[in-house]
């Protein structure tokens, strides 16, 4: 990983001098801005309307755990005016990419800073990052957001400000819509992927009884299977979750063993047409399907 990252960092490099250095935007056209995640990258657009165009970094199907930047994305940053992250070490990558972005003009905004972070795993040791999971923290990021975009372009302060209630607003619908659906749920305890959902458990009254992946893409030894196995068996598990960005075979083989069926949550998203709250809601059905 080390010696593909400097290699892409090289090529970047070369890329940049070729172009000369980054310019700002001509007067009239739309800010660019880098996002790190689909999530993120919906973010903005919401908050920056017609005046951004905004760009992901990490592709549908691959995931920021083992993402490797191309260097056309590290162009992209080294153009782009803002670069939005979740941080939390989710983007372990980002401080190699903004260095060899050498792009003065980037405003770097961490959209995690300023909430409650919970613990993550030994490969975590920044706490847990998948915050955006939660509808509540995602009104959070959106701000971040939009403080971002008024520092990049105050002339646009007035629609960022604007854009960003509107869709907080509806942030707000949706996790009421979240509290009326799991007050239905007959059972609060679940079998996930890996520990993505736990700011959502943790908001809606959820438990995580156990992951079939203790790190993204490192699969169960035997002996873990027939653990989860057990404690599927014992929470009366319907389904163990899977992801469409990884293999399902593991969660396959602890469904087999424990009489359950195998559903998808999906952390991320892809396009077209990408929206958060649509996929908050597919997420929600999923949940519901195994916990009602």
């Amino acid at each position: 990983m080390r010696y593909l990252i400097q290699f892409v960092l090289l090529w970047a490099s070369i890329l940049t001098a070729c172009s000369g250095a980054a310019a700002p935007a001509p007067a009239g056209s739309r800010l660019l801005v880098t996002a790190s995640i689909l999530p993120l990258t919906d973010f903005a657009r919401q908050v920056g309307g017609d005046r951004v165009q905004v760009e992901t970094l990490v592709q549908p199907g691959t995931s920021p755990h083992t993402y490797e930047p191309t260097p056309a994305q590290l162009k992209s940053v080294s153009q782009a005016r803002v670069l939005v992250l979740n941080g939390v070490g989710l983007e372990y990558w980002s401080d190699k990419v903004i260095a060899a972005a050498n792009n003065p003009n980037l405003i770097v905004v961490k959209t995690a800073e300023g909430l409650n972070i919970l613990a993550g795993d030994k490969d975590e040791p920044g706490g847990n990052p998948h915050v955006w999971l939660s509808p509540v923290n995602a009104m959070h990021q959106v701000e971040m957001i939009r403080d971002a975009l008024i520092r990049a372009d105050p002339a646009g302060a007035d629609t960022y400000r604007a854009n960003a209630d509107r869709y907080i607003g509806e942030l707000r619908a949706l996790d009421q819509e979240i509290r009326e659906s799991v007050a239905t749920f007959s059972s609060r305890k679940f079998i996930a992927f890996h520990a993505a959902w736990v700011y959502f458990a943790g908001d809606y009254g959820l438990e995580q009884a156990a992951v079939v992946e203790r790190a993204p893409g490192q699969e169960p030894s035997p002996a873990e299977i027939a653990q989860i196995a057990k404690t599927a068996k014992a929470i009366g598990a319907k389904a163990i979750f899977a992801e469409p960005q990884f293999s399902p075979k593991a969660a396959q083989v602890v469904a087999e063993e424990s009489g359950a069926e195998v559903l998808f949550l999906n952390p991320l998203g892809q396009p077209p047409d990408y929206c958060y709250l649509d996929l908050m809601r597919y997420n929600l059905a999923e949940i519901g399907k195994a916990l009602k």
